[in-house]
Parts: structure tokens; sequence; C-alpha cells
């Protein structure tokens, strides 16, 4: 694991540049190297390559060293000509990276070279799911075909391969939240009968598809079917959904729990999954030349109760749903961990066939290794020295200062969404990548305060505001949280938006009030990503059951 450190002064760095044809063939030929789009999300969800991580420039402090935990790395940095990859290749720089370059000309330097490019986020996980379905014809049912068989009391359970998040939100009548990785664990005894049918459902196709043929995999005995377009094909149909569900997954016996073992064991293995022991791990960690992830792929309650030292929380649907953003060295190698011997060995099967160099930790014993607990603690920049206020002070501070016009402005640097959900009265909400165009929008100020959910992001603005503002800035102690556990009142929905809300892609099958049109765009434009993938060619991807001929 990387060392903190606390960053040293800003010293000029110019970077290589590095050409399209350059990170082709090292994608190509499994080297490692981490393609980095510095943008914000939405803007990264409009177009981007393949394997390009999403890591935005405003979030490097926070996340880099989780993301590429290797020092030495071969890093590429893109934007569209917004100039943020200078500013992300000097702040890499900074945090101790040594091999930095920009990508030639950025995206359209990417297209223009005949790079495909790529829509939405998750684009790689989402891809291989339609590969899966492309190549062995995962089953699946119609919203019409589902909602018969519920209303006629069918001998069915409909298992949500989701986030409890989003199963809670809104979820198919009577389905039980089974995130990815618990399904192959779970299903038998969600499902003892052989004669019930399964049918497994997400928002849209992948982790439907993907949850589907885990079950099929790993040889339960019951039919098993995908519900074709999840909620997104149920609602299009004009039916109906729950929300606010609370109904889970329970315990399952010893019995049901060993055979899932085995079989999960056994596709591992034919997928090329490797199975190792702490003494073999060890040696993959201290190897200087090769970057390894270590997950665990159990529940985030279990993990908080217990887990292996540097681990981090990684629920194996999920991982599998957004590896880039876990894993954003491309060419790396990656150890998942459980206590059960099922969930890292499913996760680890489709890792393997999404050309991931994968490692299963050979059943840890709990009692003895699994010794750490509560949340992830990723490694990350020790935070520098600033000055700071108390909540309670700023709100006297704010008070006296709106009667006295002293003009000390509050800027808050949280995710959009979450300052439209609550934010201190009269901050205004600044996108660190924005910060320079947010000054000149801004009305004269004799100073700042900061502030973001926690203060964690913040803390690295105050520097870099001080420098470009020349007036004095105070990091709000704690964040908007402190403020919060003060009691202090709050403000909500967009009343101050200096920054424009591009933090975060608006995801069509999110909420509750999204457009029939963009719902059915989302599914057309899951259905063209084999063909896409075909015309990038760097993916390396197979499928498990495919014929030979299938494999590239």
């Amino acid at each position: 694991m990387t060392p903190t450190t606390t960053l040293p002064a800003i010293m000029p760095f110019h970077p290589p540049l590095r050409s399209t044809l350059s990170v082709r063939d090292a994608l190509l030929s499994k080297q490692e190297i981490a393609l980095l789009d510095v943008r914000e999300e939405a803007p990264h969800a409009l177009g981007h390559p393949l394997f390009a991580a999403n890591l935005p420039l405003g979030r490097i402090e926070l996340d880099a060293y989780s993301r590429i935990p290797r020092l030495s790395t071969a890093i590429v940095v893109l934007d569209n000509g917004e100039g943020l990859s200078t500013l992300a290749a000097q702040r890499l720089h900074t945090l101790g990276y040594t091999n930095i370059a920009i990508l030639e000309d950025g995206l359209s330097g990417w297209r223009a070279a005949g790079g495909e490019i790529f829509q939405d986020v998750n684009a790689p996980s989402k891809a291989f799911g339609e590969l899966v379905e492309a190549r062995v014809h995962t089953p699946s049912l119609s919203a019409q075909e589902v909602l018969a068989l519920i209303e006629s009391n069918a001998d069915i359970v409909v298992l949500d391969a989701r986030r409890f998040d989003e199963y809670n939100n809104m979820n198919i009548p009577g389905s039980v939240s089974v995130p990815g990785a618990e399904l192959a664990l779970r299903a038998g005894a969600l499902a003892a009968r052989k004669e019930t049918r399964v049918i497994v459902n997400c928002a849209g196709r992948t982790r439907s598809i993907i949850g589907t043929q885990s079950l099929l995999n790993a040889g339960i005995p019951n039919q098993v079917h995908a519900l074709r377009n999840g909620t997104i094909g149920w609602t299009l149909a004009g039916q109906t959904l729950e929300h606010g569900q609370t109904r889970c997954f329970g315990p399952v016996t010893a019995a049901v729990q060993q055979q899932a073992a085995q079989n999960a064991f056994k596709l591992a293995g034919r997928a090329g999954v490797r199975h190792i022991t702490l003494n073999e791990l060890s040696v993959l960690r201290a190897q200087p030349d090769r970057t390894t992830y270590l997950f665990d792929v159990r529940t985030p309650e279990e993990y908080r109760a217990g887990h292996l030292p540097g681990f981090a929380c990684a629920p194996g649907g999920q991982l599998v749903q957004e590896t880039e953003a876990n894993a954003s060295v491309r060419g790396a190698r990656i150890v998942l961990a459980d206590d059960d011997g099922v969930r890292a060995n499913m996760t680890a099967s489709w890792l393997a066939q999404m050309a991931w160099e994968v490692y299963v930790l050979n059943e840890p014993e709990p009692a003895t290794v699994f010794c750490e607990t509560g949340h992830w603690q990723p490694p990350c920049l020790t935070a520098p020295c600033v000055d700071t206020i108390q909540a309670t002070e700023l709100a006297s501070w704010l008070l006296a200062d709106s009667e006295q016009k002293n003009t000390t402005l509050l800027l808050d640097f949280s995710g959009s969404a979450s300052y439209v959900r609550g934010h201190i009265p009269g901050a205004r909400f600044v996108l660190r990548s924005q910060l320079t165009s947010a000054l000149k929008q801004l009305p004269e100020a004799q100073g700042y305060v900061v502030t973001c959910d926690t203060g964690r992001l913040s803390v690295y603005v105050v520097d870099e505001l001080q420098r470009l503002s020349g007036k004095p800035v105070t990091l709000l102690e704690g964040g908007t949280q402190a403020w919060i556990a003060a009691g202090l009142p709050l403000e909500t929905g967009e009343s101050a938006l200096v920054s424009p809300r591009i933090d975060r892609y608006r995801r069509p099958y999110e909420g509750n009030d999204n457009a029939a049109e963009a719902m059915q765009a989302y599914l057309d434009w899951e259905a063209g990503l084999v063909e896409q993938l075909r015309l990038d060619g760097t993916h390396g991807f197979f499928v498990l059951g495919q014929s030979e001929s299938e494999h590239n």
C-alpha cells in the first residue's frame, strides 16, 4: 500500500505526449496501463475510449493511491481539449507518480486515429454483458411474460441483482434483493424446489444477464431466466413497480453453502482462475513491477464486521459491473477473498473472462485473519495543515458577516446531488475542476470558507483557492456533516449553482421520472455494444461455453 504523504512544493512538470497507437499497443499486449479520463463524469459518459477509467481532476488526491497503487505505473491522462490533462498530470506528479503522459490530442486524437468511442459509464462491463448474451444466448423473458407468471401465481422467485439501495428505490413486485455475487450462494435457499423458476432482474440488461448466466454456469437445477431489459423494460411495458421494499436474502444452510462452493470452485477453474495461500499472496504483493488489487467481495455489513488487512470492500456483483472504477490499471492482477468459497470464485470467473489476471485466496479462516473491522480506509494524501473553523462558530460568523456586509463567501465542493439534498444556507456549489471559471462568476469577496460533505475533499482546495484569489481561505472542520451534527439548519435545492451539475451522469434507469425515449435509447445503445467491441478490438474478452471460433 502506498504510504500517505504530504504535498511538497509545486514544481513545474512537463509530461510527454503518448499516441493513440501506443496506448492501443499496450492494451493489446496486456501491459499495465492506467488510461485516465480526468473530466467530470457527465462529459466522460458522452464519449471515451473503452478502457478509459474516469478519475475527475478534483478527486485525484482522494482516489489516486487506491485506484493506481503502484507509483511507477504507466499513466496516460486525457480530456477533450478542456486543459484538464495538464493539471491532472501535475497533481499526479506531485503525488509521486513517475511515469505520466498525456494522450496526444486527447479524445479527438483518439477518434481521429480510428479509436472507437464508447458512451455511458462502466462501458467495459456492460459491453461484456452484451457479449455474454450474444455468445451463449442467455435465456430471458419479457416484462409481459413475467407479469403473466406473477399474476397466475406460478412457482417463481424474482431475484433483484442490483445494490440494495437501487432495489429499495424501485423493484419488480414481489421480488427479493439478492445482489449479484450473492446469487449463486443464496438462490438454492430461495428456490429450494428444483421446479421453482428463477427470474433475475436489474435496471437494464447487464446485471440480469450476468446474474442469470452465473446461476446457469454454477449448475443450479432450476429453470433460470433474465428479465429482459429489467425495470426499464417493465416500465416501458406500462407495468407498475413497487417502492420502498426491504425484502432481502436470508442465511443459507451448511449443505447449500458447501454445494455452491464446490460448483463455484470448478467454474473458476474452467475460467482460468488461480487459487493462492496467504504466503503466496505476500510474494505477489512484494513484486515491485506489478500492480495487485485486493478486494473483499462479501457484503459491506460482513466487511465491516471483520476483513483481511489491506483488502478493499468491493461486493462482487458491483465489482464485475464497475471494474474500471475499482481497478483502474488495465493489465493488473486482482486477488479476491470471501469466507464461504462461493462469492470470490463466482466473481473471479467473470473477471477472468474479462481478461483480468485473477486469483482467489484459499478459504481464509475468518477467526484468525479477518482481524480488521470498520469501513475501508483508502490510502490518500495526508491532509495539509490549514486554518479551520467549527460549525457553531461559522454560523455566528456568517450571521455577523451578513449584517456587516463583509462578503465572506461560503463555497461547497460536495457532489451536486448531495448539495441539492441539503447544504448550508448561503453556500454556493462549485466544482473543484471548474474553480478558475467559478471565481470569475462570484462577487468580490474579502475571504472564503470552504466545505464539502466531510471536509476530506475541500481541505485540498484551501491552498489552491488562496493562490487563485489572493484572499484568506478557511476550512469548515468536519464539513457539512459537522454542521448537521451541530443541529444547524440546511437549505435544499439548486439555490446557488456556480458550476454546472456535470459531476454525475444521470443514468436513464435512475429515479422514477425518466422519459420513455431516454430509456429506449439506453436499451438500443446497450444492444449495439457487441459491434463496438468488434470495432475496438482491444478487449480480449472470452465467454465460457462459446465456440472457439467466437473467441475474438
